[in-house]
């Protein structure tokens, strides 16, 4: 089942079926197009440019939802350990993840994927799911190459 509720998927597609399309239309909206911010994709945490590297944040980019935090410094919550480890953290509870920020309090798990340009942590994708284990392994493997996408198709500055 497909979680979007408002969506251009068949019925009857599989998450592996909808991934792949989506994939394959965040190919077609990333050629030539470089900036990061016009992308439709929601969700986003990006490096502030402001911060310092002993002690760097991440600063609320597009999204779409609920209120969002502002701010986070890596290490801390669920995006600042996908940050500071440069690791998708699938959390599929989170009220059992230590340090996690409840900016929605209906969220009941989490994914956060990084995106990782040489080496550095650019950006996250952040995405709340409000049932527990609304997360899996298919939902990482194509967030994963959808944050690769972005990394290689997109001008981090």
């Amino acid at each position: 089942m497909v979680h979007a509720d408002a969506s251009n998927f068949a019925q009857g597609v599989t998450k592996q079926q909808a991934y792949d399309q989506v994939l394959l239309q965040a190919e077609g909206l990333f050629d030539g197009q470089r900036n990061w911010s016009n992308s439709t994709i929601a969700g986003f945490y990006t490096l502030d440019a402001t911060s310092s590297p002993e002690k760097p944040r991440l600063i609320l980019g597009p999204f779409q939802g609920k209120v969002a935090c502002q701010t986070i410094w890596f290490g801390r919550g669920v995006c600042g350990a996908a940050a500071s480890t440069k690791t998708t953290q699938l959390v599929r509870d989170v009220d059992q993840f230590p340090g996690h920020i409840a900016c929605d309090g209906d969220s009941k798990s989490e994914i956060v994927v990084p995106i990782v340009v040489d080496d550095k942590v650019v950006a996250i994708i952040d995405i709340d799911c409000a049932c527990l284990e609304g997360f899996d392994e298919i939902d990482q493997a194509a967030l994963e190459k959808l944050a690769a996408l972005l990394a290689r198709s997109c001008d981090w500055s």
